[in-house]
């Protein structure tokens, strides 16, 4: 997933399992990092564990989202599965059993090659909202690229385009900047093969999420390159995919532009923290306070519709 850092874990690492024959590494805001305690098989690894935890406006929630993690990590094999004929990723096994997955973590964890990533969030846009919305509000284009007048939120973008974003640590925020920012950063080359893989599975996606139903508005990926493996060197496909957490999927059969539309991820968290009924002041430094129990559910319902809807299986937590 990525360079297992030297400082001590960070974020909210109290969550985190003690899981036998892997060590604690790091937690970001939901998946927790370990690594072998012993030399792997399977050489230079580490295990991805997507936890519960839920983020919104750049705090991690002292409540969690039942079965969320399981959803991200299913949904994120599933994709791994449909585009693996379009690049590698960086799975090595999410099976059970000695040298795989332990079973404390089942169905919510990775074993995955471990990866010198790329420090760019890699993102592509088919439908305009968000901070791309804002940035064509103000200047009529998104990262550098030039859009068509009169394109509102939800807006369908003539094509799809790469607008990437720098990597903000634990509790800052993302940064949208230009490709020639990120050409500045990584080297052309590179530049040019993260952009054309992005759209590449943009692409490939929007496509299959059409067919189900489904409006894949924008996804940010990640990738970095092994430094062991059948991929040593190459750039590959990592960290998580196509999930509600890295993705805005929109029900096709609501899409209406001229406003937000109706999404399967944690929106129902946003707005509650937002609304009068929380008491939260966005602004402030004080955290946002616990979510309600029909919060908690409605969320938890439209991560499991997002994975029911693009794959046609249910998953029982």
């Amino acid at each position: 997933m990525t360079d297992t850092p030297a400082a001590p874990p960070t974020g909210p690492a109290s969550t985190a399992p003690e899981l036998s024959g892997w060590t604690h590494v790091y937690s970001g805001k939901v998946r927790d990092l370990y690594v072998p305690a012993s030399p792997h098989p399977a050489g230079d690894v580490v295990l991805v564990v997507a936890s519960d935890r839920i983020s919104a406006y750049d705090h991690v929630l002292s409540t969690p989202v039942p079965g969320k993690g399981v959803v991200l990590t299913q949904l994120s094999l599933w994709w791994f599965d449909l585009l693996a004929d379009l690049l590698p990723n960086h799975l090595v096994t999410a099976e059970t059993g000695r040298d795989g997955v332990p079973d404390a973590v089942a169905g919510r964890a990775m074993v995955c090659r471990r990866m010198a990533m790329i420090p760019v969030e890699c993102v592509a846009r088919g439908y305009l909202t968000g901070s791309g919305l804002v940035e064509y509000r103000a200047g009529g284009a998104v990262c550098g690229v030039p859009l068509p007048a009169g394109l509102v939120d939800g807006s369908r973008l003539p094509e799809a385009i790469f607008t990437p974003a720098t990597k903000a640590e634990l509790g800052e925020h993302d940064e949208n900047v230009t490709f020639e920012h990120v050409a500045g950063v990584i080297g052309e080359g590179d530049a040019i093969a993260v952009r054309d893989l992005t759209l590449a599975v943009y692409s490939r996606a929007e496509q299959a999420a059409r067919e189900r139903g489904v409006i894949l508005a924008d996804t940010k990926l990640e990738f970095g390159r092994p430094a062991d493996g059948p991929d040593a060197g190459r750039i590959v496909l990592g960290d998580e995919v196509l999930t509600p957490d890295s993705s805005r999927f929109w029900p096709a059969s609501g899409w209406e532009p001229g406003h937000a539309q109706p999404s399967f991820d944690k929106q129902y968290v946003r707005d509650w923290l937002t609304s009068p009924a929380s008491g939260w002041d966005r602004a402030s430094d004080t955290p946002p306070p616990p979510l309600p129990d029909d919060v908690v559910a409605r969320t938890q319902e439209r991560y499991l519709e997002a994975y029911r809807l693009l794959t046609g299986r249910t998953l029982d937590l």
